[in-house]
């Protein structure tokens, strides 16, 4: 789950994370009373779920009240469009309101988990204030990265290598160390997948400051952390997701044109895979789930069917746990009173197969049944294509 800059600044705060004084509001008449509190100069932020705003218009410095409301008024409902919108932009709803803050150096500092290695990683570059996937790319020798074995923990080796790496001489070093190891601290205890400053700043009294901040929360830990979960903003999600996550459906919109429903993210993947192979582009990842009932599958098809973009949806159930008799069921009741012309292909395989083909043939609904998976994809992306 993600959250936007000023909520990720508030648990920086709950951990003593240093960062600028300042508010956010949706109000442009409200920012005379944040300007009070911060001062001039002060910077006016885009919230929304994504980077690169300041390139988008959706960062600005203001030095007086009458910048500032200016600033408010042009970036409160702009649609800020960047590298990570897409080219359909995000709608701002929210600024942060922030005093300025003197930057002697910027700096990168991250904390994720490595999959592979199985731990944290700590990647930090002096580099920071610009995109990191470009330092990568141009000065790759700029990015350090630091594992944290979960045995032996955060410890002051880890800080050392690191702050030689980074240059920061003993009045920086201090301040760092004291940053890092309450980021480490907030990354373990909220069960965080990703934490960034971007850039962290160094002041001109050596002062360490996350000047933008950024996580994500891991959804499965979720239960653990309800204020976290209360920080969810729906507008910042696609809607038919909003939808799918009220049954517990595992949907992510993609942008293509076949609409898939599977059973198990295994075989969705590998089902996006051979459309992938055939030449069509899948339109979503939707796993039903293994123990899923009759009406998450309605609730799912009539999902599919939603998406403005799906051109032929494809059904490929491997009945296990899941019975396909009952998929077919969710997805008769789901077309019940539909118009749809929209081609459907539908591969039931496993338990119950054969009671499932049944009530699709006798649906009175102009399925296309396949059981062969390769002949299944390929008819897909045909029917996707208009042939």
């Amino acid at each position: 789950m993600k959250v936007h800059e000023y909520q990720a600044k508030q648990v920086f705060k709950n951990y003593n994370i240093p960062i600028p004084e300042g508010a956010v509001t949706e109000n442009i008449d409200e920012v005379t009373k944040i300007v009070e509190l911060v001062g001039f100069p002060c910077v006016i932020k885009a919230q929304v779920y994504a980077g690169g705003r300041g390139k988008a218009g959706g960062v600005k410095i203001a030095k007086n009240l009458k910048e500032a409301k200016s600033a408010a008024k042009e970036i409160i409902g702009m649609k800020l469009i960047s590298k990570q919108t897409g080219p359909e932009g995000r709608r701002v709803r929210k600024v942060l309101v922030e005093q300025g803050v003197e930057i002697k150096k910027e700096l990168y500092l991250a904390i994720i988990v490595d999959r592979e290695k199985e731990m944290p990683v700590i990647i930090a570059s002096p580099e920071g204030g610009m995109e990191i996937e470009e330092v990568a790319a141009k000065n790759p020798e700029l990015i350090y990265k630091v594992h944290i074995h979960p045995v032996i923990g955060f410890s002051g080796f880890h800080f050392r290598k690191l702050v030689f790496q980074l240059g920061l001489n003993k009045g920086q070093q201090k301040n760092f160390a004291r940053l890092l190891k309450n980021l480490f601290k907030l990354f373990l205890e909220m069960d965080a997948s990703l934490v960034e400053i971007n850039p962290l700043i160094i002041t001109g009294n050596d002062e360490v400051i996350a000047l933008d901040g950024k996580i994500d929360f891991d959804n499965n830990a979720l239960f653990r952390h309800s204020n976290i979960a209360d920080m969810r903003d729906i507008y910042e999600e696609d809607p038919l997701e909003v939808e799918a996550s009220k049954y517990d459906l595992n949907y992510i919109k993609l942008d293509g044109t076949i609409g898939c429903m599977v059973n198990g993210a295994g075989l969705a993947m590998a089902t996006m895979d051979i459309i992938k192979y055939y030449g069509g582009e899948p339109a979503n990842f939707l796993d039903v789930g293994g123990g899923t009932s009759e009406d998450r599958v309605k609730e799912a098809f009539k999902i599919l069917l939603s998406d403005s973009k799906v051109k032929t949806v494809f059904v490929n159930i491997f009945g296990g746990i899941v019975r396909t008799d009952l998929v077919a069921r969710g997805i008769v009741n789901a077309l019940k009173g539909s118009n749809t012309k929209i081609p459907i292909i539908i591969r039931l395989v496993g338990t119950n197969e054969e009671a499932g083909r049944k009530i699709i043939r006798d649906s009175g609904v102009n399925f296309i049944v396949e059981n062969n998976l390769p002949d299944a994809a390929k008819k897909a992306v045909e029917l996707s294509r208009g042939t």
